[in-house]
């Protein structure tokens, strides 16, 4: 059967006081017993004297008879003398064991054979017997032994006393325990609740509750424990948050291998495709400049067409090897304080002519502004997102360049009144390859690298690019710079 600390405990202060409370009594109790044989040996042993002295004296003084005679004779009278002396019972024997005396010649004979032969051997005997003592002892007369004197006692007094104090030490030891007990299981209770709150912090760690603190303020060795268990608890907590943070770290980069390597994957698709179609239209129509050799109008268009698939294939290849540059290697910049407006309106003026040819109104609204960035990489996000906006827009249409400070930034915009782009593809626009309509793409010269060119050029400057429509046509490219 299962006990708590707590009953073992209970068990073992009651065992030890018990066995204390009993060991301490049975030395008391054996040291009053022995005080008071000692006491009533040496009463005893006085009476003895004082009767022999008496015998003694009564029998030099006297006739001069032989001992036993002289017993014989005086011992009657001598017993009664003695005993009105003592006030106990005194009996005398001759020295051959002989009644020749009693104080109290009515009262019933001893049966004490035994004792008595032991005093007629010289020797001092006593019977207890109940609450009375039979005392002998041997009476020396100036020659020889004369006899036996034996006092016969109460112990009445003796025991009362010795009962009175096993009683009291019952009462004492009883109430010593009771209190004794009390203190004992106090104190036992203190230290089985602090073990009892270490089981229980144990027993959360178990479980995985790593936050619960024992909270013991002691300064012995359950104080210590605690702070060792507390120090386990929050190192145990610090090595699970650890492993957890690791777990995760883990997660999101294999996530992210996974992605990057469906976006290679993908990328590899796009590269193989967007190279295919340049490519079978330069075959093609080199096969029809060798089959046909003497058409002067065959080979003008087919040399345009050829030129023209010839420099998008260059620009495709330029910006696969700049995109995969970027992506690779640390970007190399050289910030420098750059004057926005005085920038956007250099870009407007030498993009005005290819919006004059496209028909369209260039439009610009720019407030004073710098940043502190690297030149050719803004030129390069700005002239790419103009001439995407003059591409994609519709017939006499416009395009707006417009700045705007707001807190600690400037915002960029580029609005056009094309066609737009739909909600749900905005969030690819800027994934490499990846073109709205592809088939509109082609024909104006995109590849679909172009935007996602400027969104590396754009985090490289510390700065955020967004797409917001344009009114009910058209599309604003927001781009988000730090002030200088």
């Amino acid at each position: 059967m299962r006990m708590s600390l707590k009953g073992k405990f209970s068990l073992f202060i009651a065992a030890l006081l018990i066995c204390t409370i009993g060991l301490l009594s049975g030395f008391i109790l054996k040291g009053v017993s022995g005080y008071q044989r000692e006491q009533l040996e040496q009463e005893m042993a006085k009476r003895t004297e004082a009767a022999a002295a008496r015998i003694t004296q009564q029998y030099v003084t006297g006739t001069r008879v032989d001992s036993r005679t002289f017993i014989q004779l005086q011992g009657p009278n001598l017993a009664m003398e003695l005993g009105a002396t003592t006030g106990i019972r005194v009996t005398l024997y001759d020295n051959d064991g002989l009644k020749s005396g009693d104080s109290m010649p009515m009262a019933a004979d001893v049966n004490a054979a035994d004792a008595l032969q032991l005093a007629l051997r010289n020797n001092i005997a006593y019977v207890t017997e109940g609450d009375t003592l039979d005392y002998f002892a041997p009476l020396q007369g100036p020659d020889e032994l004369i006899g036996v004197i034996h006092f016969q006692t109460s112990l009445s007094a003796q025991h009362a006393f010795y009962r009175h104090i096993v009683i009291l030490l019952l009462v004492v030891g009883l109430s010593v325990l009771a209190v004794g007990l009390a203190i004992g299981l106090f104190y036992m209770n203190r230290q089985a609740s602090a073990i009892t709150k270490l089981k229980l912090s144990t027993d959360r760690i178990r479980q995985g509750d790593f936050l619960h603190n024992a909270d013991l303020q002691r300064y012995d060795e359950l104080g210590e424990l605690s702070q060792g268990i507390d120090a386990m608890r929050l190192s145990i907590h610090l090595n699970v948050e650890a492993l957890h943070k690791e777990k995760a770290n883990m997660f999101s980069a294999l996530q992210r291998l996974q992605l990057l390597e469906q976006q290679q994957k993908q990328f590899i698709g796009n590269v193989s495709h967007e190279l295919k179609t340049p490519l079978t239209t330069i075959k093609a129509y080199a096969e029809l400049l060798f089959l046909y050799k003497d058409d002067p109008a065959l080979i003008q268009d087919s040399s345009e067409i050829i030129i023209k698939e010839s420099d998008r294939l260059h620009d495709m290849l330029e910006n696969i090897l700049r995109l995969s540059a970027m992506e690779k290697y640390e970007f190399n910049h050289q910030p420098e304080r750059v004057d926005l407006k005085f920038l956007l309106a250099d870009i407007s003026t030498r993009m005005k002519g290819k919006a004059d040819k496209l028909g369209l109104t260039l439009l610009t609204d720019l407030q004073p502004a710098n940043v502190w960035a690297d030149r050719e990489s803004l030129v390069h996000i700005f002239v790419n997102l103009l001439d995407n906006a003059l591409k994609y827009n519709r017939p006499k249409g416009s395009v707006t360049i417009s700045t705007r400070i707001v807190g600690e930034a400037v915002e960029i915009a580029f609005c056009d009144t094309g066609v737009g782009i739909p909600l749900e593809l905005r969030s690819r626009i800027f994934e490499p390859f990846y073109t709205v309509n592809r088939d509109r793409a082609r024909q104006s010269g995109g590849s679909g690298l172009g935007l996602a060119l400027v969104k590396q050029f754009v985090d490289k400057q510390n700065g955020t690019i967004t797409v917001r429509d344009n009114g009910k046509f058209g599309t604003c490219f927001v781009v988000t710079l730090p002030l200088a």
